[in-house]
């Protein structure tokens, strides 16, 4: 039983978190390339928001959305 979780372990730490240990290194040497990731993600959750703003300023500008209150049923 014992060799069962020395071998969860081995998976966890020596290969699973084998990124996450070059990361941990790599800020050691330089903050931006260890940030990348952080920025690739925020650049597009941003390019995310902006099409969502212009998609929602188009049903906007056509009026094909309902505002009313009785839209849903729930709201009766």
């Amino acid at each position: 039983m014992k060799a069962f979780f020395e071998g969860i372990q081995y998976l966890f730490v020596d290969i699973l978190f084998a990124p996450l240990d070059f990361l941990r290194r790599l800020e050691l040497i330089t903050w931006f390339g260890a940030n990348t990731i952080n920025w690739i993600f925020m650049i597009i959750c941003a390019c995310a928001i902006v099409y969502w703003i212009k998609q929602l300023r188009i049903f906007d500008d056509a009026g094909t959305e309902n505002q009313d209150t009785t839209a849903h049923s729930f709201l009766k």
